[in-house]
């Protein structure tokens, strides 16, 4: 098992980050992020979320981020597209020429958890993604199909592999760019996604796979580097490990309790820097936007390297006190 030489990472904190914190964070405040993230050599940004203002306040501001996103920087933005509505008003910005690069269409392998987080069944869902993939390759938007508690739900419990390989199937005939396979609550373990992923690869050989781990148990990092090593190219991790279930507002009641974040992008890209794996993004500029994150959000986040720094390796002078 290699990690191969090169691997694009898709800073998640914009979209999936924030859409687990309570508070609202200014457009302004966003678009400082996004920026810093793409002048740090990030190439894939999920930059917001067409969810519906009530239920998921945090992306009312959609349109105008698209509309204030730096343009010709070399980085792919993506948008997470939840239902029909909601790529209704994403179209409308598409077409007058202020949209995104690709969009991200959810179905949980856990039928349960799909009812309890997008309100459809497996059936429901997958007639209207059909209709949006459709409509996203007419306007020329690239479509991310994800696979989502692919390693365990927290609702259903452990999560069968055809219903995994079903959700899966229905995205790559349907004509997915490329297929997310979301560790949705941190349920994966190096062994699992080493069994899973393998049994993916194996069936959809012609398939660019995207690993997505979240850090609710503080495997993100391995599980990412397990999944890495067994070839594929793409991974999502999300500055200070923010992110994971939508907090729509205080009373809602949540079906994943601790932390919830995503694989923290400090620490990601600060391995594989060591490792000597190619991300293109500049480890101390990165560290400087996580500080900046938790300026914003205004709490110390879960970032390592941004406590303890990068590794050393040349001498230093050092006086004990």
């Amino acid at each position: 098992m290699t990690i191969p030489e090169s691997v694009t990472v898709c800073e998640c904190w914009a979209r999936d980050g924030l859409q687990s914190m309570p508070q609202v964070v200014p457009t302004a405040q966003k678009l400082e992020m996004i920026g810093r993230m793409v002048h740090a050599g990030v190439p894939k940004v999920e930059v917001t979320s067409f969810s519906h203002p009530r239920f998921l306040p945090q992306f009312a501001d959609a349109e105008g981020i698209l509309k204030g996103l730096e343009r010709g920087v070399g980085a792919k933005y993506v948008v997470l597209m939840p239902n029909a509505k909601g790529f209704d008003r994403f179209a409308a910005c598409q077409r007058e020429g202020f949209g995104a690069d690709e969009i991200i269409l959810m179905i949980s392998a856990s039928e349960a958890h799909n009812t309890a987080n997008f309100r459809m069944t497996h059936d429901e869902a997958k007639q209207e993604h059909a209709s949006i993939i459709e409509r996203a390759q007419a306007l020329g938007v690239g479509v991310i199909g994800c696979t989502g508690t692919v390693y365990g739900c927290p609702i259903a419990g452990d999560v069968a592999m055809a219903d995994v390989v079903d959700i899966t199937a229905f995205y790559i005939n349907a004509g997915c760019d490329l297929i997310m396979l979301g560790d949705t609550t941190g349920a994966a373990n190096p062994v699992i996604v080493r069994e899973r992923v393998t049994e993916l690869l194996d069936r959809f050989p012609s398939t660019e796979f995207i690993a997505h781990f979240h850090d609710t148990r503080g495997n993100g990092v391995v599980n990412s580097i397990a999944a890495l090593e067994l070839g594929l190219r793409y991974v999502d991790s999300s500055i200070g490990a923010i992110g994971g279930q939508p907090t729509p507002n205080a009373t809602t009641r949540k079906y994943q309790s601790g932390y919830t974040g995503n694989t923290c992008t400090e620490d990601l890209v600060a391995l594989l820097d060591e490792m000597g794996v190619a991300t293109g993004i500049d480890v101390d500029l990165l560290i400087e936007t996580g500080r900046r994150a938790e300026e914003v959000l205004g709490e110390h986040l879960r970032s390592n390297v941004v406590r303890s720094g990068r590794v050393n390796h040349v001498p230093r002078e050092f006086q004990p006190a």
